[in-house]
């Protein structure tokens, strides 16, 4: 009697044994890792949604003013003579909401920039401050506190989106040039070098101008204090649109993962991807920085965390990254207000204080390292 080989058919009753047939059903296990990978991702985001709903409420009925949680839930469901309190308006209304909003906006513009830049330069450890927006805020706020006479909150928020969308353009101007135009390394060398130089021009002109360091370190700690409702409104639009051409760049940039031979064959330019990727990049960073300072670390994090959860799709990494973003930012703006009352703690303090532990669990895992994928 002949011996079955092991993968080859069965001679004694001619039908495939047990590996030959699975060999020829290669779509089944292929429609259920993705069909879990999707289930996975939606219920993470239900539960970030959830928890990003919770904060916010809590953002509203805990900290800045002297309104008890019982009177401020009492403002927020109309209560008749909870609306007619003027303490209750000014600590709500006029304090919390924009506040709350402004962590949103803040959280979901670097989440979504860090996610699109880490994937657009296949480097997991870039962040927003690394194309040099960062810096460039961080200039048009000096400049405009010394030698255009600034005064106000929303003068400085006008002088730092100039100054990042600057900076931005000067090192895309740069990238764009040459035989490698618009390569990763060519956008994160401009970036560095340009921020470096920014970082230099601004601390010669602060050592020189006591007043002008006066002003600019609130706004350089990095905090949602004193953010009012109109500079949310004007910096609402800008990360909007940066949204936008971040989940329209989403399928190109995914495609540049295969590399740049496989993303021209299936008919993307990468060096016109990369560039309009960074534009997005720049007009959500450029935005949030101009609203609450140059947080750095959330848009390191958040990207890291949505890997883990949604692995190599591009389009669910920009979700959830934005909504892990949104999370902690609100989570240390209300921590902020409530671990050193009547005093609070900058919003980048406790980001890298809660973020850090976080990151190194994430590193020693293994599960937010960049991998090829779809969108």
């Amino acid at each position: 009697m002949l011996p079955v080989l092991r993968g080859s058919p069965d001679v004694t009753n001619g039908e495939d044994s047990p590996p030959t047939a699975q060999a020829r059903r290669p779509g089944q296990a292929g429609r259920t890792r993705p069909a879990a990978g999707r289930r996975t991702v939606l219920w993470a985001a239900l539960a970030l949604t959830t928890a990003l709903l919770v904060l916010a409420l809590l953002s509203l009925l805990v900290g800045t003013g002297d309104a008890p949680a019982g009177r401020a839930l009492a403002y927020l469901l109309g209560v008749p003579g909870a609306r007619a309190d003027a303490q209750l308006q000014l600590a709500v209304g006029d304090v919390r909401m924009p506040r709350t909003f402004a962590a949103l906006v803040v959280g979901a513009g670097l989440g979504t920039a860090g996610a699109l830049l880490q994937a657009v330069t296949r480097n997991p450890l870039a962040e927003t401050g690394l194309l040099g927006v960062n810096a460039g805020a961080a200039a048009g706020v000096v400049t405009g506190l010394t030698w255009a006479g600034v005064t106000s909150a929303y003068g400085m928020l006008g002088w730092a989106l100039a100054g990042g969308l600057a900076a931005s353009a000067v090192v895309l101007l740069i990238a764009a040039s040459g035989r490698a135009a618009g390569s990763p390394l060519r956008l994160v060398l401009a970036g560095s070098a340009l921020g470096a130089t920014f970082h230099g021009a601004t601390a010669y002109v602060l050592l020189g101008s006591r007043s002008t360091f006066d002003e600019y370190r609130y706004w350089t700690i990095g905090s949602l204090a004193g953010v009012d409702a109109s500079a949310v409104r004007a910096m609402a639009p800008v990360v909007g649109v940066g949204l936008l051409c971040a989940l329209l760049t989403a399928r190109p940039v995914s495609a540049l993962a295969l590399g740049d031979d496989a993303a021209r064959a299936l008919g993307h330019h990468p060096g016109r991807v990369r560039l309009a990727a960074v534009g997005a990049v720049t007009l959500l960073t450029g935005a949030a920085v101009a609203l609450a300072g140059p947080i750095a670390f959330l848009g390191l994090l958040a990207p890291y965390a949505a890997r883990a959860l949604a692995g190599p799709r591009i389009v669910a990494q920009l979700l959830l990254s934005a909504l892990v973003a949104a999370d902690v930012t609100l989570a240390a703006d209300v921590l902020a207000r409530v671990v050193m009352r009547p005093w609070e703690t900058p919003v980048s303090v406790l980001l890298a204080l809660l973020g850090g532990p976080l990151l190194i669990w994430i590193a020693r895992t293994d599960r937010g390292t960049l991998t090829g994928g779809a969108a």
